[in-house]
This record gives C-alpha cells, structure tokens and sequence, in this order.
C-alpha cells in the first residue's frame, strides 16, 4: 500500500508540474547543443585553414614566377654578353653601371650603352608576355636612382634626377619599333596600365658609403621591380587574424 501510495504521488507531481524535464532530458539537449557548436566551429576552423593555405599556395606561385622570370631575363642577356643582377629576394633586377651608367647630373643614355638598354628591355617584354605571364603581375616599377651628392643645380634636386633617369629609360623601350609600341600597350588585370616610374634620389643605395667616384658610379644606376597581384581569396590583414585567433 505504501508503494502505490508513493507512485500515485509521482504521478500527480508529474500531472499537476506539465513543464517539468527531467535533469537527463536537460543533460541530453546540452550534450547535442555542445555537438552541434563543435561541428560549426570545426567546420569554420577547417574552412580558414584551406583560405590561408590557398592563399600562400597562390602567393608562393607567383614569386615563383616572378624568380622564374627574372633567371630568364638574365639567362637571355648573358647569352648576349649582357649581365644583370638579380637582387632583393628575386624580385628585383638591377642593370649594374657597366651595362648602363649616368653621368653626374645627367639622365641621358649614353650612346654606347643604348644597345644594352634596348636588349634589356627585349628580354623583360618577351618574359612577361610568355605564357599569359602579365595576368599575375601587378606593376613594373623602372626605378631611378642618385648618388649621395646632391644635385643642387638641378631644380627638383635628386628626386627629379632619379625620376628623369627612370623616364628616360622608359621612353628608349617604348619608342624601340621591334617591341615598343606592344610594351606600351601592356595591362595588368585591373586594365590599368603596366608600366610605371619611381625615382628614388640617394635613399635607396647600392652602396651606402660611396665615397668615392667608382661607388657614386654604381649607385647611379636603373632598377627593374616587378611586384605581383595579391591573392584574392583572402587579403593578408586577414590572414594575420586568423593566424592569431589559433595561436591563442
């Protein structure tokens, strides 16, 4: 009697307490809310792992082939007598003095050197134009430089020097009839133009120190910079992030 008592006393509990859930019900709702929270966060996770490694899968590519044809240039102008430098982690290629030279306050091509120029102008059109190569490049920088001395007599200084420097060797290509007019018509994707010009004056030496007139010489000289197209997956600030939020 006493048993029935106490079932009838659960079943009223249990009649008169509708919104009642027992403590496993509640256990089993948070184990599956917890499940379905770990699967989305592992899926986000997983997601963010293959953009940042798409991202640095496409970045490595492309320098690869900006190294690739940078060796090209080089390969194709010491066939030809012609040697050039290939500097800054690959993605710089310097026409040392030898090959071109400026005289002290002056931008002009020296005739002697003109057929350099023009070679070195061939070799970098038929690198960027092999392979649909252009589609991953961004911008060509002709960059123009200085020595330490300042040019004082000029009236925009070492800055209009270098500049004019970089004009003029960009004027030489685009005028040369055999691959001028083609060079001058290149765009990247952006359909914006190429080419472009940067003068640096003396802040970015060769050499630092150039105290003497061989060192001034060689810090007057043409650099070729070809910077390529960021990946378009994911930008790198937000790499940085996502970096960030797993290391923590």
């Amino acid at each position: 009697m006493a048993f029935r008592s106490s079932a009838r006393t659960s079943r009223a509990v249990d009649e008169d307490n509708p919104y009642w859930i027992s403590f496993s019900d509640i256990m089993s709702g948070l184990l599956v809310i917890f499940i379905l929270a770990s699967l989305q966060l592992i899926l986000e996770l997983s997601e963010k792992n293959e953009m940042i490694d798409d991202a640095i899968k496409e970045l490595a590519e492309r320098n690869q082939a900006r190294a690739e044809m940078l060796e090209e240039i080089s390969a194709e102008l010491s066939s030809q007598g012609i040697d050039v430098e290939i500097a800054e982690n690959k993605s710089v290629l310097r026409i040392p003095d030898d090959q071109l030279y400026f005289k002290t306050l002056r931008y002009d091509i020296p005739k002697d050197r003109s057929h350099a120029v023009l070679s070195v102008g061939r070799a970098l059109y038929n690198a960027i134009t092999k392979d649909d190569r252009g589609r991953l490049i961004e911008t060509v920088f002709i960059e123009g430089h200085t020595d330490s001395r300042p040019a004082r007599t000029l009236e925009m200084g070492n800055w209009g020097l270098s500049s004019y420097r970089a004009i003029t060797v960009w004027n030489y290509w685009r005028g040369n009839n055999e691959y001028g007019a083609a060079m001058g018509g290149l765009k990247n994707r952006d359909n914006n133009p190429m080419f472009s010009i940067s003068g640096y004056s003396a802040t970015r030496p060769k050499i630092k120190n150039d105290n003497t007139a061989e060192k001034q010489r060689q810090n007057r000289r043409i650099d070729i910079r070809i910077t390529m197209r960021q990946p378009n997956l994911i930008d790198l600030k937000n790499i940085k992030k996502i970096l960030g939020e797993n290391d923590a």
